[in-house]
């Protein structure tokens, strides 16, 4: 089978394509045949080895896919053969085929297809469980969701539009603001780039007259500060990672003076720590995207040949949505 391969740290011009073979699945794993697989920012992380999670080279990038089961391991008894799944893998999606954990593989209802399902895991995921479990956000509540453009960024304007939030969504450009205006959302920031970006998210907010409940924070730099500033009283700032590629130095007295809370949200841990309670927010997840109340945006497709240069498009910020890799 096809898979992209890292053989070394680095940008995504290291990564190759490569025919490996795949072992039958061991216990506790399936083999699936990959429909499609979603690039998301970890990658870039990852094969650059300054992600929280360092394979052993060389290994098949990819932490999320979608596909058919065609191999179960020997004490496996669900998911059945045959069966189509979402699955979260850290390692081993951008391939034809993949091995993964049966713990981490979640059905598909009846009309979710493997394209809306491949990318749909880690960033929904990510938002739902931000949004819902350590936010307890509202109907009526104001959410600002900063580089709303984003893959997570968008999958939380799209979840808090369905909660019934008030959702501000900030970016650093008009173009990129303007598929947020297709989920719905009529207050928008434009924050720019480089330096100013913080006085200008917080011009932004006082000519709209906010003063947010809930901030959903994947960015970090100076935009973090800027944001909790401005929060309202008891108010939750989630933060989700540092896309900026700087973490950021809080005054912790403005937790005191704002009444306010730092919340933070590591998605993957949960997943591991409250395996149960995961389980059951996937398939409620599962449900919304099989109703409608979902709609997940998918701006490019791409063959394995592209990853690399997906990735760079990643790095470099121009990535609107989600991309998918259709192997």
């Amino acid at each position: 089978m096809r898979a992209v391969v890292c053989e070394q740290w680095g940008g995504p011009e290291v990564l190759r394509i490569l025919d490996r073979t795949l072992p039958p699945p061991g216990p506790g794993q399936v083999k699936l045949r990959v429909g499609a697989a979603g690039l998301n920012f970890p990658d870039v992380l990852i094969i650059q080895a300054k992600y929280q999670v360092k394979p052993e080279l060389p290994f098949t990038l990819g932490a999320e896919c979608a596909g058919e089961v065609i191999a179960v391991g020997p004490d496996v008894t669900a998911p059945k053969l045959g069966e189509r799944v979402a699955a979260l893998c850290t390692t081993g999606a951008f391939a034809e085929q993949a091995l993964v954990d049966a713990a981490n593989c979640i059905p598909l209802p009846a009309g979710v297809t493997e394209e809306a399902a491949g990318g749909f895991v880690l960033a929904y995921g990510t938002s739902w469980h931000a949004l819902r479990d350590r936010a307890l956000l509202q109907p009526g509540e104001t959410l600002l969701v900063l580089g709303a453009a984003g893959g997570v960024g968008l999958s939380a304007v799209d979840i808090g539009m369905a909660m019934g939030a008030r959702v501000i969504a900030a970016a650093s450009t008009e173009e990129k603001l303007g598929f947020c205006r297709d989920y719905g959302v009529t207050d928008t920031i434009v924050y720019g780039t480089g330096e100013g970006q913080g006085a200008a998210l917080r011009a932004g907010l006082k000519q709209l007259g906010a003063a947010p409940d809930v901030i959903y924070d994947p960015v970090g730099g100076a935009l973090t500060e800027a944001a909790f500033r401005s929060i309202g009283w008891r108010g939750r700032h989630l933060v989700i990672g540092f896309a900026d590629g700087t973490i950021p130095a809080l005054p912790i007295n403005l937790t005191l003076l704002k009444g306010a809370s730092l919340v933070g949200v590591f998605w993957g841990a949960y997943t591991k720590r409250e395996a149960a309670h995961w389980a059951d927010s996937s398939a409620e997840l599962m449900r919304w995207l099989a109703a409608g109340r979902l709609r997940p945006l998918i701006s490019r497709r791409c063959t394995l040949d592209d990853v690399p240069a997906a990735l760079a498009d990643m790095a470099g910020r121009r990535v609107v949505g989600k991309v998918l890799i259709l192997p």
